[in-house]
């Protein structure tokens, strides 16, 4: 732009130059009183100079206008090719965030199935210990219940035996006399042993708590419960002297 000026700037001085030229010329032209025809043809040929010299400078201000047109429409060409360029990097990256977007939805819909799998699985397996250790549980009483009886009836056997060997049912003196004498004996009572009693006694206090007495009879010795009540064994009734019932040692 700046050779632009310069041309215009020289244009017009020499436009004006050329102007005073004429001006001063014209009359001496016409009047061919005080120049000669020398003169007069070199100020023609002076003029000529001058308009080929302005139609020179005419002709490079019209070509730097038409290169400067050219430059700035080359100019456009390049930014709008850049910008092609942008744009088309921008739908690449577009397209390319899209596509990852797509794949981390689906991963993200696949691990919600798995999660929702695995919870379904675990709560499966949750029921199935719950169950299998209610077996074992159950299984486990059962094999205790079994122990704890065979121990018992142990117990109850050991407990007979020495009963049976230490404490025997005894005979009625009346009846022994008799048959020293040789005279014929009454009908035994007849008693139940101590073994029995006890046997009995736990039998009601475990399977009627509520109601565990035992109500005594003739076919009960009383040595045998006497020596029951006298070493904490059985208790009587508060109200009821005849019945007995056993100590809850387990309480």
């Amino acid at each position: 732009m700046d050779k632009q000026d310069e041309l215009l700037k020289e244009t017009e001085k020499l436009a004006k130059h050329m102007s005073l030229y004429q001006h001063d010329i014209a009359p001496d032209i016409t009047s061919h009183a005080r120049c000669s025809a020398d003169a007069v043809e070199e100020l023609i040929d002076q003029c000529d100079e001058k308009w080929r010299h302005m139609e020179k400078l005419q002709n490079k201000l019209t070509l730097l206008g038409t290169e400067t047109v050219a430059e700035s429409d080359a100019q456009l060409q390049k930014v709008d090719h850049e910008l092609e360029m942008v744009r088309t990097c921008v739908q690449s990256k577009n397209k390319k965030l899209k596509d990852d977007l797509q794949r981390e939805q689906k991963w993200l819909e696949e691990q919600q199935q798995l999660v929702e799998a695995l919870t379904a699985r675990q709560e499966e397996l949750r029921n199935q210990v719950v169950e299998i250790s209610e077996k074992r549980l159950i299984q486990e009483l059962n094999k205790k219940i079994v122990k704890i009886r065979r121990y018992e009836e142990e117990l109850l056997r050991a407990l007979g035996e020495f009963l049976e060997e230490h404490f025997p049912l005894p005979e009625e003196q009346g009846n022994i006399n008799k048959k020293k004498k040789g005279l014929p004996t009454d009908p035994p009572t007849q008693l139940i042993t101590l073994h029995e009693i006890l046997e009995t006694l736990i039998n009601k206090l475990t399977s009627t708590p509520h109601q565990p007495y035992l109500t005594l009879d003739e076919t009960h010795w009383p040595p045998y419960i006497e020596m029951l009540l006298r070493y904490g064994i059985a208790l009587r009734h508060p109200e009821d002297p005849s019945k007995i019932r056993l100590e809850a040692f387990h309480q």
